[in-house]
């Protein structure tokens, strides 16, 4: 057997290896494992991971000197290889990761716009309110003026022209202000069904006499136009102004300042416009925090986003709104009626959304309009999903 000294060079450790003439001794090598074996110099250079063995006769100073140099070449070519290979996972991880950052810090960037916006839009929708009259009127036919040319704007897309003749853009214009002036009118004479049956009128006789060949479709999508974005709406003027009975049943109504109308200004209309406006959101908001968590029952394939679950979670957040808001201003002063104000609100608000998600679906389009910052990436982000 054959005498060996030892070498330890930087981090390998070296332990001895025999040189043997029989095979069957050489320990099991793995493929990472390098072997030198020359006859000459009479030594075996085993290099496996971190760990070196190496078997050197004493009388063979040479033997060292190509040794050392031979594990030094070694351990860089493995230096080398490994960070040859963490730059390869660095490049098919780094996009990824980098995707995956970018994606929550615009969903954050959107939330925080929706909320601000939101805020923003709460306390003046509460000023308007809370002013009525002439204000709370202007501002709600500024609004249909937009609701309605967004309405003309989704028939005449082609999601919906594609199997219907859309209106003339003229007679689309003219309908748009027609329905905003529907709010004026009907606080100016206290109802709105002659202005309204009058402007449908006139709109089917500009239809029936243009030129071209006249088509049902027009008609139709115009007069429920008239109809969707113009008379609906007015019911929200005669809430609010049409009920002018002072509430004064609550220590506000009775501490009203003088500066913003006095008693005579917290009446039951005011009363009534908040606590519904109040109940629509929460049965919006709650709806949507209960599909999130508890939905799993599609509610209708006009709005994949709607579930049994989150329409339940709703309806309750929305009674719920409505009963606490109805002890706090007395108004209602029972608790069923307080319970039917709040289904009223729930009802009317689901089937709105759900017609407007169908008039939304046939154009083919996800958002009706972008006047609300924080809305359009999650919009195009689930189109792409559904694509």
């Amino acid at each position: 057997m054959a005498s060996s000294s030892f070498v330890e060079i930087e981090r390998f450790h070296l332990i001895p290896l025999l040189s043997v003439t029989c095979p069957c001794h050489r320990p099991l090598l793995s493929k990472n494992s390098l072997i030198l074996n020359r006859k000459k110099l009479n030594f075996d250079l085993l290099l496996n991971g971190s760990k070196t063995a190496v078997p050197v006769h004493a009388k063979r100073a040479t033997a060292k000197r190509w040794l050392i140099t031979s594990v030094a070449r070694a351990e860089a070519d493995s230096v080398d290889e490994d960070s040859s290979k963490e730059e390869v996972e660095k490049d098919h991880i780094s996009p990824a990761k980098e995707d995956s950052v970018s994606q929550l810090q615009q969903k954050a960037s959107q939330l925080k716009k929706r909320i601000i916006f939101g805020l923003g839009i709460g306390i003046s929708a509460g000023g308007i309110v809370l002013a009525g009259g002439w204000v709370f009127t202007v501002a709600l036919a500024a609004v249909v003026f937009v609701g309605a040319r967004e309405y003309f704007e989704l028939v005449r897309s082609r999601g919906i022209t594609a199997g219907m003749t859309p209106p003339p853009r003229y007679v689309s214009r003219v309908c748009s202000v027609i329905c905003a002036f529907m709010p004026v009118l009907t606080l100016y004479f206290g109802q709105i069904d002659i202005p309204v049956t009058f402007a449908a009128f006139v709109v089917a006789m500009a239809l029936l006499l243009q030129r071209g060949n006249p088509r049902f479709s027009q008609l139709s999508s115009t007069i429920f136009g008239l109809f969707y974005c113009g008379y609906l709406p007015c019911f929200w003027v005669k809430l609010r102004c049409g009920l002018a009975a002072p509430a004064l049943n609550t220590r506000i109504g009775t501490t009203w300042p003088v500066l913003l109308g006095g008693q005579a200004h917290w009446t039951v209309g005011l009363v009534a416009t908040l606590i519904s406006m109040s109940s629509i959101i929460a049965a919006d908001t709650y709806a949507f925090i209960g599909g999130k968590a508890f939905g799993r029952t599609l509610l209708t394939r006009i709005s994949p986003k709607k579930t049994w679950e989150g329409t339940i979670v709703g309806l309750g957040g929305c009674i719920a709104t409505s009963v606490v808001l109805s002890k706090f201003f007395s108004w209602p002063t029972s608790l069923l009626s307080a319970i039917a104000f709040g289904f009223l609100n729930f009802f009317g608000s689901i089937f709105g959304d759900l017609t407007e998600s169908m008039i939304k679906r046939d154009a083919g389009v996800k958002d009706s309009g972008s006047l609300i910052p924080g809305h359009a990436y999650e919009e195009i982000t689930e189109i792409n999903q559904e694509k």
